[in-house]
């Protein structure tokens, strides 16, 4: 596996354990459409997020949600749809979340969760 991989890895795992501990029951991690893949499907009561999760070792490259184009939230949109139309009944309403993670040298890792992006 690559190094950029693992990164991106542990920071999923870490947005996963972040967002349980705020309440949120994750549904979905990794799950593939046609077209890409969506990190987390999560759910808090009847409201479903779908997070795309960006992680950096620092922000020497800039924050990880400018990472986030617009053609990147029209693919999180289309796959969101798709996802729902496999999951019929999943909540009431859905939004596309980031949750950027950044894992400095040294100490914990910093997470910001944007929510309602598109």
């Amino acid at each position: 596996m690559r190094a950029k991989d693992a990164v991106g890895r542990y920071g999923e795992k870490i947005a996963a354990r972040y967002l349980v501990e705020d309440g949120y029951t994750v549904l979905d991690r990794n799950w593939r459409g046609t077209g890409g893949e969506l990190d987390l499907v999560v759910r808090r009561a009847d409201e479903v997020a779908v997070v795309e999760v960006k992680t950096r070792r620092g922000l020497g490259f800039g924050h990880p949600a400018e990472a986030i184009t617009a053609a990147k939230l029209g693919r999180l949109r289309r796959l969101a749809g798709q996802w729902l139309s496999e999951h019929p009944g999943a909540g009431r309403s859905v939004r596309i979340d980031v949750l950027a993670v950044v894992l400095p040298r040294a100490g914990a890792a910093q997470v910001e969760h944007l929510q309602g992006v598109s």
